[in-house]
């Protein structure tokens, strides 16, 4: 895990970041998968006090190779403390980045804290990778705004304490414009969670859903309009953490092949011997290395560089995400019957990783922001 700490990205301090993140998540029981809601705020609660959601809820900006070194180190140990991680950042960064001074002090000592969960409320039903085709209504009132529609596969749906959603405000804008931000509490009046949606790795997802949801004119985030905008910004900065998750699913399971082809007897030898298993072994660490060159590469660029990541953020994101799916399923073809054998942990990390290349733009998504951003 430590090797590519000692490469030019990283300074003293991201060491000792890491080793103090690693010695938490070792001693942090792994959470079991019945009762997830109740574990995401046990979770969220232990990330609090140990004082590691200051670095996904800072007070100011997010230092990104901190986010990346962090998510890689929980999901390496527990997808699900990943998870919690990663939503307190997602949930409320719009807010830390664009938010006014009121709204952060609302909202963002309680998510750092881990007593109260946070959630982006970006996809609907028809529009999730296509944003522009958004239809969730924003309306102007003479005290506020009405919402009216739906949003689904929302992370932290029906247990965080507010939703940072995107809605038109603008009926007759075209395409991404005329879309604008809000903070909804989930106390709001006209809100309700239509749905919880079980997923193959158990996370708290949800339909949610806004019939005459009004909410006051403080609830806006920054300014009428500026929606897709802002949201686009926030995805820029979180997509190089989710190929860091992937990376620590995917050092995992090259950790846990490793071991169990030095284990298995094959033919009267160990399975390390066999030149096809040595294959895979090989393909499995060029990759890992190449993901990790990848997500810290845009996280450097924009922490120390302070530049605009889009283009490195994709592909962070797309070949980070891509190459763990095949890691994970390599390591499961060399354990066999075991690797599907539910409960093992390379078949949890073989559920855990295939929404991965969908949330936060899927694969396809990812491709073309990069054909795009070289053809500019």
């Amino acid at each position: 895990m430590r090797d590519h700490l000692a490469w030019p990205f990283f300074e003293d301090r991201h060491r000792r970041l890491a080793e103090a993140v690693e010695a938490w998540a070792e001693k942090f029981p792994e959470p079991d998968e019945h009762d997830t809601d109740a574990h995401c705020r046990r979770i969220a609660r232990a990330l609090g006090e140990a004082g590691f959601l200051a670095h996904a809820v800072p007070d100011g900006r997010i230092e990104l190779r901190e986010l990346c070194l962090i998510r890689e180190i929980l999901a390496r140990r527990s997808g699900l403390a990943d998870f919690v991680f990663a939503m307190q950042g997602l949930g409320s960064a719009t807010i830390n980045e664009f938010g006014d001074a009121a709204q952060k002090a609302r909202y963002l000592p309680a998510v750092r804290a881990g007593t109260s969960l946070a959630a982006f409320a970006l996809t609907e039903p028809e529009a999730g990778s296509d944003v522009a085709a958004m239809r969730m209504s924003a309306r102007k009132t003479s005290d506020g705004w009405r919402l009216d529609g739906e949003k689904t596969f929302i992370s932290n749906g029906g247990i965080a304490g507010h939703y940072v959603l995107f809605a038109r405000s603008d009926a007759a804008a075209k395409g991404s414009a005329g879309i604008s931000a809000f903070i909804v509490e989930a106390e709001a009046k006209g809100f309700t969670i239509a749905e919880r949606i079980a997923v193959i790795a158990p996370h708290p997802l949800a339909r949610l859903r806004f019939e005459d949801c009004r909410l006051p004119d403080s609830a806006l985030l920054g300014k009428p309009g500026e929606g897709f905008r802002l949201a686009m910004a926030t995805l820029d900065r979180f997509r190089p953490s989710v190929g860091a998750a992937a990376l620590g699913f995917a050092r995992r399971a090259y950790e846990e092949a490793l071991a169990r082809v030095r284990q298995r007897q094959l033919f009267g030898a160990p399975m390390a011997q066999l030149p096809l298993v040595q294959a895979k072994l090989a393909d499995m660490a060029l990759a890992i290395d190449a993901s990790a060159l990848l997500i810290y590469r845009a996280a450097w660029l924009a922490d120390a560089k302070n530049q605009r990541i889009t283009r490195e953020a994709a592909m962070a994101k797309l070949h980070a995400t891509e190459e763990a799916q095949k890691i994970i399923d390599a390591a499961v073809q060399l354990f066999g019957g075991l690797g599907v054998t539910q409960g093992s942990k390379v078949e949890q990390l073989y559920r855990e990783i295939r929404a991965l290349r969908i949330y936060e733009g899927a694969s396809e998504v990812q491709k073309l922001i990069i054909a795009r951003q070289e053809l500019r």
